[in-house]
């Protein structure tokens, strides 16, 4: 089902960077900044929050693609916020411009793609397959 959405909407996401955030929480071996994938995380949490009004009842809305640049480090502590505007849809994929700041210099940006899905239906036709 398409969506007339408007382009230029926008979300917002924030994130304190903790340990559990960083390249060495995984691998001691690395050292203790945010990684890329809690950066992306929270710039497809942005996306969401700006898709989030049109759902209907039952929709979530999930991520198709992804076009990141991880640019600066960010240490434990630092204050990231993501921010989304969406810059062009079909009315089914939604593409956004996604940028990331800790408050000090832009540490992200690219696009994501996020499209309306009803998990149960997903589910549903999941279940069909399966048989």
């Amino acid at each position: 089902m398409a969506k007339d959405i408007p382009n230029g909407i926008r979300g917002e996401a924030e994130q304190t960077v903790a340990h559990e955030h960083t390249l060495h929480h995984h691998n001691q071996t690395l050292p203790p900044i945010y990684s890329t994938p809690n950066m992306i995380g929270l710039m497809e949490i942005a996306a969401f929050n700006a898709l989030l009004p049109f759902c209907e009842p039952g929709e979530i809305t999930v991520g198709t693609a992804i076009n990141i640049e991880h640019r600066a480090p960010s240490t434990i502590g630092a204050r990231v916020k993501a921010e989304a505007a969406l810059e062009s849809s079909n009315g089914r994929f939604f593409v956004f411009r996604v940028t990331a700041h800790n408050g000090v210099q832009e540490i992200g940006r690219g696009t994501v793609t996020r499209t309306f899905v009803n998990p149960a239906k997903v589910a549903e036709r999941y279940a069909a397959k399966a048989r």
